[in-house]
C-alpha cells in the first residue's frame, strides 16, 4: 500500500469533523445516509453510534445479518485505534502483514475493513462511529466519506 493512500485517509479524518454531535445529528446523518443509498440502490445496512449507543441503525434490502455483525467488528476498530477501519487495515497492510495476522486481537470481535468511520468532534476527538456495510471495503469507506462530506457541508 502506498503512503499516498494512508496520507489520504489521514487528511479525511483531519477534515470530517462535527462542531458538535448529539442524537439529533445522528439521526439527521443516518437519514441523509439512507437516502442516498436508496437513490443508488445500494443494498448497506448503516449504523450510528455515541460511544458503545446505537443512535441509528438501518438494514436496507439485500443485506443480512452478517452486515450488522461486520459493522460492529469494524467499529470495536475504530473504537480502539481512533481512526477509520480501512486506515488501520492499511497501515497493517503497509508495514507488510496484516491485522489478522498482526494485531493479537480476535478475528469475531475485530475486523479493519472499510465502511466504519470515526465521529470526530474538533477540539474534543473521535466520540463515536458511522459506518456502512455492504460493499466491497474500499467502496463501503468511499460511500461513508463522500456522504459525510455532503453532510458536513450543509
Amino acid at each position: 500500500m502506498s503512503t499516498d493512500l494512508l496520507a489520504e485517509l489521514a487528511a479525511q479524518e483531519e477534515r470530517l469533523q462535527f462542531t458538535h454531535f448529539d442524537n439529533d445529528t445522528a439521526w439527521a446523518l443516518g437519514v441523509h445516509l439512507v437516502e442516498a443509498a436508496k437513490e443508488r440502490q445500494l443494498g448497506v445496512t448503516v449504523s450510528i453510534r455515541r460511544g458503545t449507543q446505537r443512535l441509528f441503525h438501518a438494514a436496507l434490502p439485500g443485506t443480512s445479518a452478517d452486515n450488522d455483525a461486520w459493522i460492529e467488528r469494524k467499529s470495536r476498530v475504530v473504537d480502539r485505534y481512533g481512526h477509520s477501519s480501512f486506515l488501520i487495515g492499511t497501515q497493517f497492510r503497509a508495514s507488510g502483514s496484516t491485522f489478522e495476522e498482526s494485531s493479537r486481537l480476535d478475528p469475531d470481535l475485530y475486523a479493519a475493513h472499510g465502511g466504519v468511520f470515526p465521529v470526530i468532534v474538533k477540539n474534543v476527538g473521535p466520540v463515536g462511529t458511522v459506518g456502512v456495510s455492504g460493499l466491497p471495503q474500499a467502496e463501503d469507506h468511499a460511500f461513508v466519506v463522500e456522504q459525510l462530506t455532503l453532510f458536513l457541508a450543509r
